[in-house]
């Protein structure tokens, strides 16, 4: 995989720190002061235009990896496990058989995309103009930014409910939220370099929170609730929810490797990818799991999810620990800035994109809007947290499945795996890239049998009553399928 493929760019032989500050006055057509005096304080200016070879610079790729663990090394996870035994009501051995599994294979494009940032120097969403065109590429960034939004307000009610159940509600729920949400926001004005260092060092307070966490609550694990074996539909249910975690960050994979210097190999950058995600998440959905199956027939845990969730959860484990385990519960809640923040960094990018004009609008502001808009959203969801992260999980795995479907057939079948082929010169010039109708039409038409194999809390297809929720997989393998014929036509017509 890392010798084979081309990349676009001749290789930088300087061992240097990044310095994303270089040429921020080409960002934006008009120079300003008042964003050099911003940069001057370390917030990161320069937006979603390509980076070129000469500041592709990093050679600390090892930060990829500690990206996607300080992503992964949080309560995401663990509410994403819990909601396999606690909400489909599967038992912890399927349960964790099915996290296991999935996550091997799901795992898989967000490893390759996230190769894309060091070989062509282009963003996620950048990257995905070479097939969905100029102007199109709006629709899938808008749906990108609800989804990776929504995983931002799932941090901010698991944060926000963690530090209310700490303080005994002393602190409630919108003081939390507002807490976390300002804490993430911070870090990600800081941009690529300042996530790299945060996220380098974060993940080891948060691993140390869960391991005491475990350690303290765990002899509790083997209390278990009695559940009737699972159905078909039941299991390729709870298989698409860990899909519709996994998948979506495929969409923002990129943005994290732009500034590595592209002599890397794409096997180090799928390798560090793959394992920064996988070996965090697996383990903590399937503590999850248990601690899901747990605590309806523990009554301090029953009271404390009653009361604040998830939050109240992990603070009636830590409770042995008296005074120590508050302490520890508070590094739980602060776990999720690192997910949060780099969700952040990849929003304010996401919305250069949105519309053509937005490209001359600083990266930071968007930081600032997407927080304003959060928290009261946070606050609402949490109201309803189960029910709102289900249901939030079913909706994004569709348009995500058929991204990745797209994208991998554009790659592999038109492209030839080469990366020299997309032109970067060519990212913001309509006339010399695909028009992306093709890639929308193979999307929406395989929407048409996907729906009805939809199993939501509003809606059940006449398919899914049967099959249960497989709408994920329908539209992953019928985009795959409708998306070559479609770009065949499409190439008659304009050969771009």
């Amino acid at each position: 995989m890392g010798h084979q493929e081309k990349s676009s760019q001749t290789p930088s032989t300087t061992d240097v720190d990044v310095d994303v500050d270089v040429a921020e006055s080409q960002t934006y057509s008009t120079p300003k002061k008042w964003l050099t005096k911003i940069s001057a304080l370390g917030v990161e200016v320069r937006g979603i235009m390509p980076v070129p070879v000469e500041e592709r610079t990093d050679k600390r790729f090892i930060n990829v990896f500690f990206v996607w663990f300080t992503m992964s090394t949080n309560l995401l996870p663990i509410i994403t496990g819990m909601v396999g035994t606690l909400s489909f009501g599967i038992s912890l051995r399927d349960c964790s058989l099915l996290i296991l599994f999935f996550s091997l294979a799901c795992t898989l494009p967000v490893g390759y995309f996230s190769t894309f940032g060091s070989r062509t120097g282009l963003r996620q969403m950048l990257h995905a103009r070479y097939t969905f065109g100029y102007y199109l590429i709006s629709v899938i960034v808008a749906l990108n930014l609800c989804t990776i939004a929504g995983f931002g307000v799932i941090d901010c009610v698991l944060g926000g409910s963690m530090l209310s159940a700490v303080s005994s509600g002393r602190v409630d729920d919108t003081v939390g939220i507002v807490v976390i949400a300002i804490i993430a926001m911070v870090v990600c004005f800081g941009g690529y370099r300042a996530l790299h260092q945060y996220e380098r060092y974060s993940w080891i307070f948060a691993l140390l929170a869960i391991v005491i966490a475990t350690g303290v609550g765990g002899k509790e694990l083997v209390n278990q609730a009695e559940t009737a074996p699972a159905s078909a539909a039941t299991i390729v249910g709870y298989g698409g929810v860990i899909a519709g975690f996994l998948i979506p960050w495929a969409a923002m994979a990129a943005d994290f490797s732009v500034y590595c210097d592209p002599s890397v190999t794409t096997l180090r950058i799928f390798s560090y990818t793959y394992a920064g995600l996988f070996f965090p998440t697996v383990p903590l959905m399937v503590l999850g799991a248990a601690i899901g199956g747990a605590t309806p027939n523990i009554p301090s845990w029953s009271e404390g999810y009653d009361n604040y969730s998830v939050g109240g959860v992990l603070q009636a484990m830590l409770l042995p620990a008296g005074g120590f385990g508050r302490f520890v519960a508070v590094l739980l809640s602060l776990s999720v800035v690192g997910n949060l923040a780099a969700a952040m960094y990849s929003i304010s990018l996401n919305f250069q994109l949105l519309v053509p004009f937005f490209i001359r609008i600083p990266r930071f502001v968007f930081s600032i809007v997407y927080t304003a808009v959060a928290i009261p959203v946070a606050i609402t969801a949490a109201k309803s947290f189960f029910d709102s992260l289900e249901n939030f999980i079913y909706l994004i795995a569709y348009w995500s499945a058929a991204f990745v479907a797209v994208v991998s057939v554009e790659h592999f079948v038109f492209r030839k795996a080469d990366c020299a082929s997309y032109n970067v010169a060519h990212w913001d010039q309509p006339s010399k890239l695909p028009t992306g109708i093709a890639a929308i039409a193979a999307m929406g038409l395989s929407f048409g049998l996907a729906v009805p194999c939809m199993s939501q809390v509003w809606y059940t297809g006449p398919l899914a009553e049967t099959t249960g929720d497989i709408g994920f997989e329908v539209a992953l393998v019928l985009t795959a399928l409708l998306y070559p014929p479609l770009r065949w036509l499409e190439l008659k017509f304009r050969a771009v």
